[in-house]
Formats: C-alpha cells, structure tokens, sequence
C-alpha cells in the first residue's frame, strides 16, 4: 500500500488477504483505539478538565514501589470497559494484579500498560497506552496460563501515543504501521507505507544518571559513545531521554535510534523494571517488525517466556546493529555486576588525552 488508509480498512484488508483469527483481532484493536480517542481527549484538557475528576487525585504507591496515578486507574477502568464488550477471554494489566476473566469462551487474550510514562502527564510529555493481543488458552485452564507463552505467539501489538498528536503504532505480523489520529473525523489514518528503521545509527537514550550501578557491557558501549570520535567508534553521538518508553520507541521508529533500560546494580533494579509480557513483548514485536532487534543484554526478548504476568526484564531495542553490538558485549569475559562498576578504570583502555578526559567525567 501507498496510499492513505483507515485503521478499519487496513484491519479489514488483512481479513480479507489472511482470513483466520484477524477478524476478532480487528475487533479488539478498534476497541482500543476507541478507547484511544477517548483518552487523547481527556489528556487534551490538562488544566481545564474538571478540578474534581478522579484522575487529579494523589497518586499512591503500588506494588513493588510503582507510583500508580489515579490516571492510571480511569484508564485500566476505561479499557476493561471496550475489551469486555469485545472478543476478550481474559485481560492482565500492570493496574490488576491477577488477569481478570471477561468472557471465557472468547478467542483471545490481551495484556496491556494502560498508561504509559503517566508521571509525565503534569509536565506534558508524551505518553501512551501499550498492548499485545495473544491466542486464548483453548483448554481454559488458570486465567495466566495465556500469558505464559513466547513473545512469538503474539498475533497484534501496539501502542498509542498521546503527544502533540495522537498516534496508534500497530503490527500484525506484516510490518508496523502507524496510524496518525484525526481530530476532526475521529479516525486513525496511516500513509500506507511500512516503518523501517535503519540498521545504524548515531543517537542513544538512556538515564545516565545511573551510569555508576550499571552492568560493565553498558558502560562500556556508552563510554565508547560519549568518547565520539576520539574513541573505538570513530563517530560522535547524540543522546535523548524523556523517560516515557512510548516516546522513545516512537522516535526510533520515526528516524531511528537505539534505547537502553537495563537492569543494574541496585537490589531493585537486578531484574530490570519493565514489564516483559505488556511492556517488552509489544515493543520488540513492533521493533523487530520494522527491521530493528530488541534484547535483554543476552537473548532476543521474543525468545522469553514469562513466568509471571509481571515479570520484570531490562530492555536494549531499537537500530539492528547496535543491538547486536550490546549482546556481543554481555558475551565477551568479565561482563559479571559489580557494586563498584563506577570505577573510572573501566574506561581506562582508552590511552588518548581526550580518552583520559571522559575517564574524569564519566560515572565519577
């Protein structure tokens, strides 16, 4: 395709070619895209909406230490609502701490992050809504036993991301997509043109401020980026961090780029803090199907299987080569975790002057 094109008319033109499931899969994506609109307009109001919304509630602090926004609930309520009314046999969200059965004799499963990045809301940053949608166990057995499956069992996923425009990134199995939101008729439209990120790139985002806890493969692709064109890589960088991981992917999407949230040093950190099942399993299935690779710092993340709904996982997605680059790290010797990786040793390799200069600066 080249042309423009509605969200209904690409779901229905991959039912007509694909025939099968993509039917109710269809369904379920319109569903949350209606509850999409319905968020894009509520965050649209900032200070204006109502002073005694829920939503301008205190936040409060959930499981394992998350802020959990009272945002955060109207949009878990809002999208409990749509998939009750579509082909859903069971929902897990970061907002509940066991899936809930919603129809059980319905073909599918879908897990979801209902607001993404939601502490950026006050400063309006973008934000967004993530989702993967996954065959229903046929034997109904325990409600998780759906999700407890490789990422490559996943039929659909996406995101939403609510910014200075609304926009639905979606894959089924045939590219990614992304389907900008019209305001005036309330419908997503895409060009028409598959995503494609490029395989090299010269622009990171990480939070360097945890630059001292991280495992040594990090550092060491990072100090070899901030040593530019001095240092191994030959090439200056350029980083970003908005620290809403919707945006993040949508910029590599757009022109590319690699994104880094491992796991560290830190007791709460060793296991990573994204979500594998609603955070990483969509992001790599939409990543990979535009030609990017997305790894834990060992594996490919579609490889992994969760062993709980809220599995937490480091994340490294985005340019293929640079992915590839951090796993050869983490397989190369001495690649343990150390609580002193902070050590300006680790940069020490570098013998320039200008080498010797980012040794003072960096992880001091």
């Amino acid at each position: 395709m080249t042309h423009a094109v509605r969200l209904a008319q690409y779901l229905d033109q991959i039912v007509s070619r694909h025939g099968g499931h993509y039917a109710d899969v269809g369904a379920v994506v319109l569903a949350i895209a209606e509850a999409g609109r319905k968020l894009a307009r509520l965050l649209a109001r900032g200070d204006l909406g109502d002073l005694s919304s829920p939503a301008r509630a205190e936040p409060h602090i959930g499981r394992d230490g998350d802020v959990q926004k009272a945002f955060d609930v109207l949009a878990n309520a809002m999208l409990h609502d749509v998939l009750a009314a579509s082909p859903v046999a069971v929902l897990a969200s970061e907002e509940d701490d066991a899936p809930v059965v919603l129809d059980p004799k319905a073909p599918l499963a879908v897990a979801i992050d209902p607001l993404d990045g939601s502490s950026n809301i006050d400063t309006n940053a973008p934000i967004g809504t993530i989702f993967t949608i996954l065959p229903a166990d046929p034997a109904q057995g325990p409600p998780e036993r759906s999700f407890l499956c490789s990422g490559h069992a996943q039929l659909a996923a996406g995101f939403l991301i609510y910014g200075p425009h609304t926009a639905l990134v979606l894959t089924l199995g045939y590219g990614t997509l992304i389907f900008t939101l019209d305001p005036a008729s309330g419908n997503f439209v895409s060009s028409g043109n598959a995503v494609v990120i490029p395989r090299e790139t010269r622009e990171y985002a990480i939070n360097g401020s945890n630059c001292r806890h991280w495992d040594r493969p990090v550092q060491r692709y990072i100090g070899d980026c901030l040593l530019g064109t001095a240092g191994p890589r030959g090439a200056d960088f350029n980083t970003r961090w908005i620290a809403s991981m919707v945006a993040e992917a949508y910029r590599i999407l757009i022109r590319g780029g690699i994104y880094l949230y491992p796991g560290d040093a830190r007791e709460t950190y060793r296991d990573g803090r994204l979500r594998l099942l609603y955070e990483a399993f969509p992001i790599a299935f939409l990543i990979e199907q535009a030609g990017g690779a997305a790894t834990d710092g060992r594996r490919h993340i579609l490889d992994l299987v969760p062993e709980d709904i809220h599995q937490r996982i480091p994340l490294v997605f985005g340019a293929a080569a640079e992915v590839e680059r951090i796993i050869e790290l983490f397989r190369a010797p001495n690649t343990d975790r150390s609580p002193l990786f902070g050590q300006r040793g680790l940069f020490r390799q570098h013998t320039t002057p200008q080498a010797m200069r980012m040794d003072s600066l960096a992880c001091p």
